[in-house]
C-alpha cells in the first residue's frame, strides 16, 4: 500500500496551511513510485464506451479535443498530445489503492482518480479547476507552472477546452516519479510533458448548494414527500392583491425551512445523494451466484474487497441505529450492528475477523450476500 511521505511538514500543517488555501509541491511524496497501470492498459480502457476519456492535442498551434471511445491512436504522431481517462479507480484495483494514501480527506469529498498519458510536449493547456487535486507523477517528467488566485480571464480554446490567459507562476518546477503537486480550486496551472509520461490525479470535489438542493427536490419527488400545503386559516383581508407581504413571505420560507430542519429527512437526502456514483462501476456479478453457506465458507480463507469507486457512508446520529447508504440506497441493520456498519464503510478490505458476529445476523448476511453477488464487494486473496 502506498504511504504518503510529508518530509518537509506534518499532515496537520498541510491541512492547516495548504488544504484549500495554496498549492504546494511535495517532493518524493511517494518514494520509488511506479506506474499503477501501463500506457497500453490506459489506452485499452479508453476503448470502452462506458469509460469517460478524451484526447487533447495541439496541431499547428490550434488546440483539438475529442471524446472517446477510441479505437486507434496511430494518427497522433510522436508529440503534443495527451490521453486523459476519468475514474480509473473504478476499473483498476491497483489504482483504487492510491485513494487510501489520501484517507485524511473524507471519501464523500472524493471525485475520482484521473490518469493521463502524454507524449513529449503534451498537455491540456493552461486552465483552472474547481476542485482540489493531488497530481502524482508517474513515469517520465512534466514541467508544471501554477499561478496565484485572481481575476483570470477564461476562454474556449476549443468547444471542449476552457483555458485561461497567461499567468505569472508561483510554482515553476519539473516533477519526476514520486513527486506530488497539490493544487486547490481556483489556481491556474499548466503541465507540459518533457518525455512520454504518466500522471495520476486524485481529485476531491464538494457539491454546490444548487446541486444539493436539486438532489433534495428529486428525493422529495421520488419519495412523494414535502407535499403538505400551506394552511392559513383566519388570515386578515388583503388590501393589495399583487403584494406578497412580510408575513406571507415568512410563512412560505418557513414551509421550505421545515424540510431543511427535518434531520432524518436531510440525512437520507445527503446519504443517498453523496453515496451515488457519478461514473460507471466495474461490477462483476458472481456467476453462478453464491448462497450464504458458500459465502461464509469462502470468507474463512478470503477477504472482501470493495469494488473501486463504490461509495458507502454513514451519518451521526443514524449510525447508532446501524443505518448506512450504499450507492444511493439506504440500509438499516439495527443498533446491534452499528460497529459492523462502521467497518463496512470505513475500510476497503474486510474479512471474517472484522465483521465478527454480524455474519450470524440473517439480515446483514443476506444483504452482504446480495452485494457480493452483484459485484459491489468481491472475494480477494489476503495481502
Amino acid at each position: 500500500m502506498l504511504t504518503l511521505q510529508l518530509s518537509e511538514f506534518s499532515l496537520d500543517r498541510f491541512l492547516a496551511e495548504y488544504w484549500q488555501q495554496k498549492p504546494v509541491l511535495i517532493r518524493q511524496g511517494f518514494p520509488a513510485f511506479r506506474d499503477l497501470i501501463s500506457p497500453d492498459e490506459l489506452a485499452g480502457l479508453a476503448c470502452e464506451a462506458q469509460i469517460d476519456s478524451r484526447l487533447i492535442s495541439r496541431r499547428n498551434g490550434e488546440w483539438q479535443a475529442e471524446r472517446g471511445p477510441f479505437q486507434d491512436y496511430s494518427h497522433l504522431g510522436e508529440r503534443d498530445w495527451t490521453l486523459v481517462v476519468q475514474a480509473v479507480d473504478h476499473w483498476s484495483p491497483d489504482v483504487a489503492e492510491l485513494v487510501q494514501a489520501f484517507a485524511f480527506i473524507p471519501k464523500w469529498r472524493l471525485d475520482d482518480v484521473m490518469i493521463s498519458f502524454a507524449a513529449p510536449g503534451g498537455g491540456v493547456g493552461p486552465h483552472i479547476d474547481l476542485y482540489d487535486v493531488f497530481i502524482c507523477q508517474g513515469s517520465g517528467r512534466r514541467h508544471w507552472r501554477v499561478g496565484d488566485r485572481g481575476a483570470h480571464r477564461q476562454f474556449a480554446a476549443h468547444s471542449a477546452l476552457l483555458h485561461t490567459d497567461p499567468f505569472a507562476p508561483i510554482i515553476d518546477a519539473v516533477v519526476e516519479a514520486g513527486d506530488i503537486l497539490y493544487i486547490p480550486p481556483g489556481f491556474p496551472h499548466e503541465g507540459v510533458s518533457l518525455d512520454s509520461s504518466m500522471s495520476f490525479s486524485v481529485g476531491f470535489r464538494s457539491r454546490s448548494a444548487s446541486d444539493m438542493l436539486s438532489g433534495l427536490a428529486d428525493y422529495l419527488i421520488d419519495h412523494e414527500l414535502g407535499k403538505t400545503l400551506i394552511s392559513d386559516p383566519r388570515r386578515e383581508a388583503h388590501q393589495q392583491q399583487g403584494y406578497i407581504n412580510r408575513s406571507d413571505f415568512a410563512m412560505i420560507r418557513a414551509q421550505m425551512q421545515s424540510v431543511l430542519n427535518d434531520d432524518a429527512l436531510m440525512a437520507d437526502v445527503v446519504g443517498s445523494l453523496l453515496s451515488t456514483t457519478r461514473s460507471e462501476l466495474d461490477l462483476q456479478a458472481m456467476e453462478p451466484p453464491l448462497d450464504a453457506d458458500e459465502l461464509l465458507c469462502a470468507l474463512e480463507e478470503q477477504q472482501l474487497r470493495r469494488t473501486g469507486g463504490l461509495r458507502c457512508f454513514y451519518l451521526e446520529p443514524q449510525i447508532s441505529e446501524g443505518i448506512c447508504y450504499v450507492d444511493g440506497e439506504r440500509h438499516t441493520f439495527g443498533a446491534a450492528l452499528s460497529e459492523a456498519v462502521r467497518v463496512l464503510c470505513n475500510h476497503d478490505v474486510i474479512g471474517i475477523v472484522n465483521l465478527g458476529s454480524a455474519l450470524q445476523q440473517t439480515q446483514f448476511l443476506t444483504t452482504l450476500l446480495q452485494w457480493v453477488n452483484q459485484g459491489y464487494w468481491y472475494l480477494d486473496e489476503p495481502d
